[in-house]
């Protein structure tokens, strides 16, 4: 396939990418230094052997931040990818024309650092709820998304439609 065959409109190009904030643990971090403040208060009571606690929340407070730091979410023209895993690695991709509607939310915590949550329903089996957590600019991504998912709606000419069945029956055609 050359160069020339591929049509402009079918180029995917990223349009965002970013990972979800420390700061939704906050409270664990702090659950962590909490538990390191008893281990080195216990140093003058245990000769020594609670120094060997400080291990734990060291460990906690790595593994957690590093769970957090190896999701990372793209959102380009046509997908939103979303990569996550530590030692096993999963890419989850999501067709914008699957999208049937967002939300964005900020709640106290998070808008006073300047983040925000952004929730996606979709159409797609196997992810109808896609949530990113305490994403910085949210409301510069979600006015991203919602021009891709029109462009790539009216790109591929679909469009969304709602079927409610009142009568409790079945729904015929």
């Amino acid at each position: 396939m050359n160069a020339e065959s591929v049509s402009p409109a079918s180029t995917e190009t990223s349009l965002w990418k970013g990972h979800t904030s420390q700061w939704v643990h906050v409270w664990y971090y702090f659950f962590c230094v909490l538990l390191a403040a008893a281990a080195l208060g216990g140093i003058p009571f245990s000769a020594g052997f609670s120094a060997i606690g400080l291990i734990v929340p060291l460990l906690m407070w790595i593994i957690r931040w590093w769970m957090t730091k190896s999701t990372s979410y793209e959102l380009t023209t046509q997908r939103l990818k979303i990569a996550s895993g530590i030692l096993n690695r999963k890419l989850d991709e999501l067709e914008l024309f699957r999208v049937k509607d967002y939300a964005m939310d900020q709640p106290l915590a998070l808008r006073m650092v300047g983040l925000g949550n952004l929730t996606l329903i979709t159409s797609d089996a196997t992810s109808p709820t896609v949530a990113i957590r305490a994403i910085a600019n949210v409301e510069e991504v979600r006015e991203k998304l919602r021009t891709a998912v029109q462009s790539e709606r009216d790109r591929k000419r679909v469009r969304e439609m709602d079927v409610e069945n009142f009568g409790g029956g079945a729904v015929s055609a």
